[in-house]
């Protein structure tokens, strides 16, 4: 196993190294492309790309407010607001069928996002089921109600497993009651509270031109783009403000580990996480080395973790740096304390070159491809509006400029003297008796045995 393990690491490092002879120079002869900026009277804000060899048309709006606005108790509200664009079912066969496109929505934390596309001959028509979606949005009792319960029937049907318990459990764990700590798209028990009153108030708060941005590429004019725009989202409300986010912040997280029992269970799902930083962070691309050089200590130090990452779920507002790995029951001990062990050498030593050297044409190559993809441009558009980011070109600049002593900087800005949250899912009795002697227990599932007394309150920050 341990020379399987020096083989793969060394075929990472050639890998890169490989890369590093590519990488730069390519990335430094992509443009990153701007786009030309309107903005209409309700104030809506419009990016376009005129691109004249593509066969389709895109289109993404971006309404600038996400599940971080549910009201409390409620959760899942923004994301049947989403659902109520387009309560038909069969608008997303149509566009994929009769306009020959993609038809997606998604909602998160930071906002509501719809993406269409097409043939450019069908623009004209794109644009007219947006107006339809956010000029005349229905919110009637009757589609109220038909999205709540199909929403409520795809969480019943959809399968939970171990992993998705535990990024749950893990966030709950690290907020507590603050927005980032529940599901985006809500619970069945939250999602039965919302009713025809918070949708039109999330409307009437929210849904409004001055608080979204469209972006359209292709190979569509500038004037046709922007006549067709004008006529259809033109009478599209403007708002009287846009609801900053505001709230106050979550206490520190309990320091002892939560077992979440899955009787049964032979292996265990293992979360750490501490706070993260924003999106628009100036220390962002430091932390997405790190999470890098992180992963590959912590696989290098417990060869049988499976499944391993190391995630920054970034937000508006600070987020969550997570460690996650499968590992056996008996080795769940380990694996934390071998996590933990990691958190603290990063932030009390730089990391070696041959790690920086590697994480970065990692990162450099994943940030390149994206400035490819006409979808992931339009996105990073989208997200330099949402959290007023720099564009990617800017971004691999940073990643090149990241030095030892910035990592290890900002490595002590997330782990030194961080309150750090701990879960497991696994066998409970298995567990117990494999990390009793290292951490405190405390299990909060109704079929399991508590091993601790209740936490005293935490503190406030």
């Amino acid at each position: 196993m341990t020379n399987q393990i020096v083989r793969r690491s060394y075929l990472r490092f050639s890998l890169c190294l490989l890369l590093a002879l590519l990488i730069p120079s390519q990335a430094a002869a992509q443009t990153f492309p701007e786009p030309v900026r309107e903005h209409l009277l309700n104030g809506l804000t419009v990016l376009l790309w005129q691109r004249p060899g593509d066969a389709k048309v895109l289109l993404k709006l971006r309404i600038h407010a996400g599940a971080a606005f549910d009201l409390t108790g409620k959760g899942g509200t923004m994301a049947l607001l989403d659902d109520a664009l387009f309560p038909d079912p069969s608008t997303g066969l149509y566009v994929r069928e009769q306009l020959g496109g993609q038809f997606e929505l998604a909602t998160n934390y930071d906002s509501i996002d719809v993406t269409l596309s097409g043939t450019a001959s069908e623009f004209e028509r794109m644009v007219e089921l947006l107006r339809g979606a956010l000029v005349t949005t229905q919110l009637t009792p009757e589609n109220v109600a038909n999205i709540r319960t199909a929403r409520i029937e795809k969480l019943r049907e959809q399968p939970v497993s171990p992993a998705q318990i535990a990024d749950q459990a893990i966030a709950a764990r690290m907020f507590g009651s603050f927005p980032y700590g529940h599901p985006s798209t809500g619970t069945i028990e939250s999602l039965s509270k919302v009713d025809r009153g918070d949708l039109l108030f999330a409307r009437e708060r929210f849904l409004i031109a001055s608080n979204a941005t469209l972006v359209v590429a292709g190979p569509i004019e500038k004037a046709r783009a922007m006549r067709a725009i004008r006529q259809l989202l033109g009478p599209w409300a403007k708002g009287d403000r846009v609801v900053p986010a505001t709230f106050r912040q979550p206490d520190p997280p309990d320091a002892r580990a939560l077992i979440v029992n899955q009787p049964g269970a032979t292996s265990a799902e293992i979360r750490l996480a501490v706070r993260g930083l924003t999106r628009s962070d100036a220390d962002a691309a430091a932390v997405a080395l790190l999470g890098r050089i992180a992963r590959e200590r912590w696989q290098a130090t417990t060869p049988d973790l499976s499944s391993v990452f190391a995630r920054h779920e970034a937000h508006a507002l600070p987020g969550i740096f997570v460690l996650g790995a499968s590992a056996p029951t008996t080795s769940a001990s380990k694996a934390i304390v071998a996590a933990r062990e990691v958190m603290h050498s990063l932030s009390t030593a730089p990391p070696t070159l041959a790690e920086i050297e590697r994480a970065r044409n990692m990162e450099l190559l994943e940030l390149s491809q994206r400035t490819m993809q006409t979808e992931s441009i339009a996105d990073r558009w989208l997200d330099v509006e949402t959290f007023k980011l720099a564009l990617s070109g800017d971004q691999l600049d940073a990643v090149r400029k990241l030095s030892a002593a910035d990592l290890q900087r900002v490595a002590a800005r997330l782990f030194k003297d961080a309150s750090v949250a701990t879960v497991v899912v696994g066998n409970y009795d298995q567990l117990r008796a494999s990390l009793g002697p290292t951490v405190e227990l405390r299990s909060e599932k109704p079929d399991a045995k508590a091993a601790s007394e209740p936490a005293a309150p935490a503190k406030r920050p």
